[in-house]
């Protein structure tokens, strides 16, 4: 399964919040109601996240959906 550049900034950015938060997966997972799977594959890039899951994470996060963008980019290194 091919991971793009895109979905891999994206988990990066979530993983990056939610080490600030000091939240573990599961605890981040309980608290925006994903499941703990579902959102570690996030994390690492294997899910193409849909509006309403992009809408659960920011609200977990207290923060809009473009302040979570912030930062996520396409674009390779």
């Amino acid at each position: 399964m091919d991971i793009s550049p895109l979905q891999r900034s994206f988990g990066l950015r979530c993983k990056e919040l939610r080490s600030k938060s000091g939240y573990s997966q599961v605890q981040f997972a309980n608290r925006i109601g994903m499941d703990r799977s579902y959102y570690a594959s996030i994390e690492v890039g294997r899910r193409n996240v849909s509006l309403s899951n992009l809408c659960k994470n920011a609200n977990g996060f207290d923060m809009t959906i473009a302040a979570l963008m912030t930062g996520v980019t396409e674009k390779t290194d």
